[in-house]
């Protein structure tokens, strides 16, 4: 019988983290599941050996080292099964992070695995080093401080590897721009805003010509991504929470519990609690 969870668990760091900075550097031979969960900061997972089978946000990965895993505190994940690896894995909570590199970060969220060539894990595994051995000087009066900034100098290297295996900003076109703005306001704000009008009205634009943007660069429509993100949080609190369907209604924005209830219904093929009772059995 599962226990009562009225929320998604979090993994919180422990209290000798740095103050909102966790790192470390693991090697495991066999399996120690966890249940699936969140982060209370971002989380970098650099895969040095092995191969690793992790889910996130129900979507599924097989990664190989020399990889790299980026989660937002946001998504929940757990490991599959995992075959002898050795993880460096870094979590930085807001706070902690250049206010540039935080924007950045929720910009390429969600991001896939990050399959890493020689040259760039040699970089990456010397600037590991560097934060793992100030994490450990405890006693160094600038302590904190050269940890903080070390682990930054990581998360915008890591950054950048991210977005190199996508299209630059600099090369988006107008539609683009207007989409990914489109797509930051609703990760702020899917509980909140339901009308493609409203965000429009946020981004000065007409509501006719966000859509064209949005389906001109995604292929879905504004309707369609608002549905989508509403949805994927219903799934997340579904599976990992033991709120009621009237609860997560009300959570997601909507007053209409029959309404919200037609709407998961038609995205995905089930009820909300066929949804639960079949991932769960």
């Amino acid at each position: 019988m599962r226990k009562n969870n009225q929320h998604i668990p979090v993994n919180t760091m422990t209290e000798n983290s740095g103050q909102g900075i966790s790192i470390d550097k693991i090697s495991l031979d066999k399996p120690d599941f966890t249940h699936s969960h969140r982060d209370d900061g971002h989380t970098f997972h650099i895969i040095e050996k092995g191969v690793i089978h992790i889910e996130i946000d129900f979507q599924k990965y097989e990664i190989h080292a020399p990889s790299v895993v980026y989660m937002h505190p946001d998504q929940v994940h757990r490991i599959l099964d995992f075959e002898k690896i050795t993880v460096c894995s870094l979590s930085v909570r807001d706070e902690n992070l250049n206010p540039d590199y935080l924007e950045l970060l929720e910009g390429i969220t969600p991001a896939k695995p990050l399959q890493l060539n020689n040259e760039t894990n040699s970089t990456l595994s010397d600037i590991f080093s560097l934060c793992y051995s100030f994490s450990v000087q405890k006693n160094n009066k600038l302590h904190y401080y050269l940890l903080k900034d070390s682990c930054n100098t990581l998360v915008a290297f890591l950054i950048s590897q991210f977005l190199d295996q996508n299209k630059t900003e600099s090369n988006f076109s107008r539609f683009e721009i207007m989409a990914k703005s489109f797509k930051q306001l609703l990760e702020k704000n899917y509980s909140t805003l339901k009308s493609p009008s409203a965000y429009a009205d946020q981004l000065n634009i007409s509501t006719a010509y966000l859509n064209e943007c949005v389906k001109n660069t995604t292929g879905s429509s504004v309707s369609q991504h608002i549905q989508n993100r509403v949805v994927l949080e219903a799934k997340r609190t579904l599976y990992h929470s033991d709120k009621s369907v009237k609860q997560i209604s009300f959570e997601l924005g909507y007053d209409d519990y029959s309404y919200f209830s037609r709407l998961f219904t038609k995205a995905t093929g089930m009820s909300a609690l066929a949804f639960r009772n079949k991932n769960h059995e």
